[in-house]
Parts: C-alpha cells; sequence; structure tokens
C-alpha cells in the first residue's frame, strides 16, 4: 500500500524547524506499524488558512493516478485550518484516497460538522455534473435539430484508442451560431460530439472567422 506523508508549521521560523523533523519521524514510524509504502515525504511553512502552498498543492498532484491509498497527517490541523481544511479535505477523500491521522492511530474522524459541510459540498457537485450532462444533451439536441451532421465532421471515426481529436470544426461553430446557439451550447455540444473545446475557444474560432470573412469581403 502506497502513501504520502504531509507535514506542516505554520511558520518559516527556525525553531518550526524541529517540529517538521519530528512530524517526519512520527509519521515514517506510523507508516512502517501500518505497513504503508510511503512515496513522499512533503513539507509545508504556511499558514493553514492559506491554500496556496507548495506542498499542499503537490500533495493533490500526487494523489491523482499515481496508486496513492493513504495520506498521513499528524492531525487534521496540518491540513488546514478554517474553510481551507474542510475544502482540502475534500479534495483528498474526493480521489477516494484515506486520511490517516497519527492522533486518531488510523483513519481520520471527521467531527459532525465538519462532515455535514463535506457531505453537502459533495451533493453540490454531483447536481453540479448532472446540470452540464443535461446542457451538453440539450446542446446537442439542438444542434442536431438545427442540421449538425457529426458523422460528416469528426475526425479519427471508430479509433478504438480514444485520442483527442485536435481540429476544430470551425463551419460548424459558425453554422451553429448563425442558428442562435450560444457560445457555451456550442462548446457543450462539440465536447459531447468528442472535441475537447472550451466556450473561450469556441468565441475565439467565431471571432476569428468572422475577422478573416470581413477581410476577404473588402478586398
Amino acid at each position: 500500500m502506497k502513501a504520502v506523508i504531509y507535514c506542516r508549521v505554520s511558520t518559516k521560523k527556525d525553531t518550526q524547524e524541529t517540529s517538521l523533523e519530528r512530524q517526519e519521524a512520527e509519521l515514517l514510524s506510523l507508516a512502517d506499524e501500518l505497513q504503508y509504502e510511503v512515496e513522499a515525504v512533503i513539507k509545508d511553512q504556511a499558514s493553514g488558512f492559506e491554500l496556496d502552498r507548495p506542498g499542499i498543492l503537490t500533495l493533490l498532484d500526487s494523489i491523482k493516478g499515481n496508486d496513492i491509498e493513504a495520506v498521513l497527517i499528524q492531525d487534521e490541523t496540518r491540513i488546514g485550518r478554517g474553510n481551507a481544511k474542510i475544502a482540502l479535505i475534500h479534495c483528498i477523500l474526493k480521489e477516494e484516497v484515506k486520511i490517516i491521522s497519527q492522533t486518531h492511530n488510523g483513519e481520520l474522524h471527521l467531527s459532525e460538522s465538519d462532515s455535514m459541510v463535506i457531505n453537502i459540498v459533495s451533493m453540490v457537485e454531483e447536481y453540479q455534473r448532472k446540470l452540464h450532462n443535461l446542457k451538453i444533451k440539450r446542446g446537442m439536441k439542438r444542434a442536431v435539430e438545427k442540421g449538425f451532421r457529426p458523422y460528416k465532421n469528426l475526425k479519427n471515426k471508430g479509433n478504438k484508442e480514444g485520442r483527442e481529436r485536435i481540429e476544430v470544426p470551425v463551419e460548424e461553430i459558425v453554422r451553429l451560431r448563425k442558428n442562435d446557439l450560444t457560445f457555451t451550447e456550442i462548446a457543450a455540444t462539440l465536447r459531447g460530439f468528442g472535441y475537447n473545446i472550451s466556450k473561450a475557444t469556441v468565441h475565439r474560432r467565431f471571432r476569428e472567422y468572422m475577422e478573416t470573412m470581413d477581410e476577404t469581403n473588402s478586398l
């Protein structure tokens, strides 16, 4: 089982270095006791109320797609304080990574109020995903009703490896825009058909096309 150790102190004073070293030593011992293979020891010297910490950002990156099963901490305040703590705990747990606390000598036990807030945040995110999918579905339906035929434009049809389609169908962006779809709906529609494209890119490509047409017409 792979794990990452996270240590934090609130300031960069020399006296705090001892605390960091103590946290590391104690958590390495805990990892050995619980039979975790430590992949990295990450340290921060910053306020727990701050999200912009080099160590915590490295931690969040390390738990994505690296088979990390647990994050070992001294106690929950090492992750953060206040709203930052709740947000970061939520980010770790939603990656299905356990938080192991030395204080609890095992998995972190959240207070009832913290658990309630995290459950609410998770519920809101789930509804956001549902709304996003419904928006894509609506945009695709409107696009097809207005004549969008994806099978005429999609590249790499039948590509089993699922590679990203780099080219963007500008002609479809223009046509869907002329059919009164918003840039957001056009982007959602094209993403539904496999194009990795944002609202900003759709707007930029449409604007570039219109500028090119204006230049052509002025010749």
